[in-house]
């Protein structure tokens, strides 16, 4: 999840999340390097020389000065011969002491200058062999001033003053609080993660809980997970409740439910909670098995919007209603566990694939459960919020904020709005079962997911370009060419000469685009073939034509520019009103 959401909510007309407990002023704190605020840099040749197998992250967070320490030991499997190790982390989190498998280094063998820690291993480690190090550091890490639009720690409190603490960084990167490869391919394979926090407050995390150890005036909670996604890895820190329960599964294994809440809020907490088998079963029906069946699905509320953390999804909801009948936040970031952690982008240019995919099983699971009017009301708002303005993917190596930020050539919001109506297209132009076919195959690398019979998918455009010509035995190319690789839509130029229908489509630089188009001539539907781009339909003179009558093709529409064009004029009178 980032900013669209939000977009997505107003659009719907649920208004902002408000937190009257939570800090709205950050600290004053130093900047960010450039390489530190932005994830998906270019990788260094030396991070691509080794295979990240085992972080264990050992995290104090002290609410009362707002500060962690850290003690991080990372284990790589060389991929080729290298003499130095090279990790992301924040220069604002100083080093105290590195030390390379159980022997301290001089301070003169690592350095931090911009964010990227370089540390001179004592002697070059073989191919094939491993190599650990253990990196102390500690200090106050980065403040989000309004997560989890920008990154970083959120140090709130509860209504009734008690610490509450989140984590939230996607857009920067893991390396705001760990040392960490800081790439959307960067995933440890296995990650040991052990927070201690102040009695008596409790510390939800990634995977399965390991134990609790009891130290004096503090707990220490270990969670251990499996493949977690970078940016997924979360501190949650509160006066936490629990509810728990279990989920039998269609494919024979039991799922454990969880969800951390505040106090005072049972009844809301139990309603939103019973939302979780239902998710469970859409979700497994419509894509495959729940990938962390064997950790669980949990869920935590947290002092900021959302976010999709592996196993821990934040939810700052406020138990919000809106008409649809279930929580549009705690659904959109569950779907993040198929399209996100599971299946992850290789490059942030393909970003559309968590969040396009993500952002249609929101209209499908409305239509799940309500029928074809929730549906095509989500489809209709989701349409009215595509911008155009840059292309969905660019075909190059990107950084996560260089996809979001439009004033840098991103698509922005587009990525969920966009890349979820050409999906919706694709799915009516190859059948239902194609589609889920090659959800399945881009998900999970096989037709056929079971629990354990999987691992996790790093995935690009080119992939689901690849797959979708494999499963249907066509070359859906010109189809992806025109949709992600373009800025603007096709246009469908309609045309009624006598007794004739004449349809042309006009695609962005003369593209081809032979998209077949459905037409109602009064109650019959009819489908023309647009070989060429080009088709045309016998219709009597008097016969009521609707071209695209269950909306189905996304294409450029003058009804909805001119919508657009009037709400951006109407933005605009109504910020110069208030100044």
């Amino acid at each position: 999840m980032r900013p669209t959401l939000l977009a997505l909510g107003l659009a719907l007309g649920l208004g902002g999340t408000a937190f009257a407990h939570a800090d709205t002023t950050p600290p004053s704190q130093p900047p960010l390097t450039a390489l530190t605020k932005d994830s998906g840099t270019p990788e260094p040749a030396e991070q691509k020389r080794v295979h990240f197998d085992h972080a264990e992250l050992h995290i104090a967070v002290h609410p009362d000065t707002q500060s962690i320490d850290g003690k991080a030991t990372l284990t790589f499997s060389a991929l080729e011969a290298t003499d130095v190790l090279m990790v992301d982390l924040d220069r604002n989190l100083p080093v105290s002491a590195i030390s390379v498998d159980g022997h301290a280094l001089a301070a003169s063998a690592w350095s931090n200058p911009e964010g990227r820690l370089r540390i001179q291993l004592p002697q070059a480690v073989a191919k094939g062999s491993k190599v650990s190090a253990t990196i102390t550091y500690g200090g106050k890490p980065h403040v989000a001033k309004k997560a989890p639009w920008d990154g970083g720690f959120v140090w709130s409190h509860t209504k009734d003053g008690q610490p509450w603490v989140g984590s939230a960084v996607e857009g920067e990167g893991c390396d705001l609080f760990w040392p960490c490869v800081d790439q959307p391919d960067g995933k440890p394979d296995l990650v040991d993660l052990y927070v201690n926090v102040p009695k008596p407050l409790v510390a939800p995390g990634n995977g399965v809980l390991v134990g609790v150890s009891d130290e004096g005036s503090t707990s220490t909670y270990h969670w251990r997970a499996k493949h977690p996604t970078t940016y997924a890895i979360s501190i949650n820190v509160g006066p936490y409740k629990e509810l728990t329960g279990e989920y039998k599964s269609r494919y024979g294994n039991t799922i454990p439910l969880q969800y951390w809440y505040m106090s005072g809020e049972e009844k809301q907490a139990k309603a939103l909670f019973a939302e979780f088998p239902r998710m469970l079963e859409f979700f497994e029906a419509k894509v495959g098995p729940y990938p962390w069946g064997d950790e669980k699905m949990g869920v935590v509320e947290t002092p900021y919007e959302g976010m999709e953390h592996q196993t821990i999804n934040a939810y700052g909801n406020n138990y919000a209603k809106d008409g649809t009948g279930f929580d549009w936040l705690l659904q959109h970031e569950f779907s993040h566990e198929w399209f996100g952690n599971q299946m992850t982008n290789a490059n942030w240019d393909d970003m559309w694939l968590h969040e396009g995919f993500a952002t249609l099983m929101q209209p499908l699971y409305a239509q799940y459960l309500d029928g074809d009017a929730e549906y095509y009301a989500w489809i209709n708002r989701l349409r009215m919020m595509i911008a155009n303005r840059y292309p969905v993917v660019s075909g190059t190596q990107r950084t996560e904020e260089a996809v979001y930020d439009e004033s840098r050539g991103g698509p922005g919001q587009d990525i969920y709005n966009k890349g979820a109506l050409m999906l919706q297209t694709l799915q009516h132009l190859i059948g239902d079962k194609a589609f889920y076919d090659s959800t399945r195959e881009l998900v999970y690398g096989r037709p056929d997911p079971k629990p354990g019979n999987f691992q996790p998918q790093y995935r690009t455009t080119a992939d689901f370009m690849r797959i979708v010509n494999q499963v249907t035995g066509k070359n859906y190319d010109w189809f992806f060419k025109v949709y992600l690789y373009q800025a603007a839509l096709p246009k469908l130029d309609v045309q009624r000469h006598g007794d004739t229908l004449d349809l042309t489509w006009q695609a962005p630089d003369k593209l081809p685009f032979p998209m077949p188009v459905e037409v109602q001539v009064d109650d019959t539907v009819h489908t023309v073939a647009m070989d060429g781009g080009h088709g045309s339909l016998a219709v009597p003179a008097s016969a009521l034509v609707t071209i695209d009558p269950h909306s189905v093709l996304l294409r450029d529409e003058p009804r909805i520019t001119e919508f657009q064009q009037w709400m951006k004029q109407q933005r605009a009178q109504h910020k110069g009103a208030k100044q």
